[in-house]
């Protein structure tokens, strides 16, 4: 049962990436996602949606709140947003986090943000000033746990003895670049932050931008906007990957997306992949990783063709 340590944020097993509400797919589409993502999540779960106030320039956020608004179906749900940089100066400053954290409640139309992102490290506001903000939103209510996203290893671990030193909330996550074709940056450096303090981690582009559904292939053209981030995998090891990855397709009976997913979430510290669907058949191809069980070995065969 997947749990952000440190929280009472018990989830779905896949997060559902809500970037694409507003962008690639429309209101419609994204309640119809949202729909059956929900009916897909066994009731002692929450399902899991992440979202950020630069999605869409709040349009993500608008199109969640305005589902969850609709269905009556906030209390089921584990939201969480970022405080993104847009064109701020000082993104994470105490001032502009209490705009943003505004905003987003009233676009998602709700009292509360479960889990609440600092969206990218900001050198240029001290720490103590960021994380004194942060723990004012979670004493005030508005926010339930604070995270981080795309911090590099060294800043995440000072943020957290600094929480420590000044009694305020710490990170209980991290989001961040990971998935089979990207390994090194995590596993070099970040996982050993995540595990030593505690985070529940949460990868995101957890498909590889759409090459590990197995569609992008060498001379093959793709109707996506992610077609060109996902065709530089293409290669040696893609096509090694791609292999493993239909193998234990093959023998599960699923698609190789959701393997690849199941994989991420095996890995440690991992809580939950994110990944996004702009269409309810794209979804369809993900959903079974919630209940796939591979054994040590297809595991171990999968981190092999990856390396």
């Amino acid at each position: 049962m997947p749990v952000i340590p440190g929280t009472d944020l018990t989830v779905s097993d896949l997060c559902l990436g809500g970037n694409v509400f507003g962008w690639t797919a429309d209101e419609p589409t994204s309640f119809a996602l949202l729909d059956r993502f929900t009916d897909a999540t066994v009731s002692t779960l929450s399902p899991f949606v992440d979202t950020a106030e630069s999605y869409g320039r709040g349009a993500s956020e608008e199109i969640l709140g305005n589902w969850m608004a609709e269905r009556g179906l906030r209390d089921r749900m584990v939201v969480a947003t970022k405080a993104s940089r847009l064109e701020k100066e000082h993104p994470l400053s105490a001032a502009e986090i209490r705009t943003a954290v505004e905003g987003s409640l009233r676009r998602l139309q709700t009292d509360r943000i479960d889990l609440y992102y600092a969206h990218y490290d900001d050198e240029s506001t001290p720490l103590e000033e960021t994380l004194r903000a942060f723990d004012e939103l979670v004493q005030a209510g508005k926010v339930r746990h604070v995270a981080a996203s795309n911090y590099s290893p060294e800043r995440l671990t000072e943020a957290l003895e600094t929480s420590e030193r000044l009694g305020v909330a710490r990170f209980a996550a991290l989001q961040t670049h990971y998935n089979l074709m990207e390994r090194g940056a995590f596993e070099d450096g970040l996982r050993d932050a995540a595990a030593a303090q505690g985070l529940g981690v949460l990868p995101y582009f957890a498909l590889a931008k759409g090459f590990l559904t197995g569609k992008y292939r060498a001379g093959e053209q793709v109707d996506s906007p992610r077609a060109k981030g996902a065709a530089a995998y293409v290669g040696e090891t893609g096509d090694r990957v791609l292999a493993a990855l239909e193998q234990v397709a093959g023998d599960h009976q699923v698609p190789v997306a959701a393997v690849a997913l199941r994989w991420l979430a095996d890995q440690p510290t991992v809580v939950a992949p994110i990944a996004s669907a702009r269409s309810v058949e794209q979804l369809a191809d993900l959903l079974p990783m919630q209940d796939l069980v591979l054994t040590d070995e297809e595991l171990q065969a999968l981190t092999d063709a990856s390396a």
